[in-house]
This record gives C-alpha cells, structure tokens and sequence, in this order.
C-alpha cells in the first residue's frame, strides 16, 4: 500500500488541471484528476482510498464543485474537501476550505496538510 496521499481533482481547465496535478505530484501526492463528475464518481467508487477531493466551485452542467463533494461525502462521509475557485462566490455550502484559483503549489499543499489534519 502506498504511503503517499491520494488526491481526487476535479478540474474542467485542462491546463490547470494538468499543471496543478504535475505539481503535486512533484510534492510527493498521488493524484486522479478528472475533468467532471461524470468521470469522478465512478472512480471514487472503484478506487479503495482516497484522502482528499480537491474541486473547482464553478463546472459545466448542473454539478458545480459543491454537489459533487455532496455526492462523493455520501459515499465516503469522512472524505476532506477543498475547493478552487477564480470567482466570488457564496461559499456557505463547503464543507472544506475554499481557495480562490491561482493558488500556489506551496499553499495548496499546506491547506491539503491542515486538512488532513483537522
């Protein structure tokens, strides 16, 4: 088993989603980075473990960042979350931290770290 934390990222930016993914992986994490929910959620179900779901707020379709957590947390209540955002939005509906996007590696990896934690 890999001691390494396992990351769920869900991204519609694919140059985000790729760069932001390299670098974690860089920091040492094992990243699954997919562009929708419709790609995630079966992965969430068929993979053992994963530590966190980091999400961006605003996708495509009717599932926004904050349903899917609500999705993914119903099949794994103790599943972390944070969420990515380039927008001002209400954020009364995470149950995680909320970062607004760019974020550097180095603050995205320690939030991931408190996270953990808590």
């Amino acid at each position: 088993m890999s001691l390494r934390r396992r990351v769920l990222f869900v991204d519609d930016d694919e140059q985000f989603r790729y760069a932001t993914a390299r670098s974690l992986e860089a920091a040492g994490y094992d990243v699954v980075s997919f562009p929708d929910y419709r790609l995630a959620l079966p992965a969430l179900e068929r993979e053992d473990h994963f530590d966190i779901l980091l999400v961006d707020i605003v996708m495509p379709d009717r599932v926004n960042g904050f349903a899917l957590a609500r999705m993914a947390r119903m099949r794994r209540p103790k599943l972390k979350v944070i969420y990515l955002t380039a927008f001002d939005l209400p954020t009364s509906e995470a149950v995680g931290k909320v970062l607004r996007k760019p974020v550097a590696i180095e603050t995205l990896t320690a939030e991931i770290e408190t996270e953990l934690k808590s």
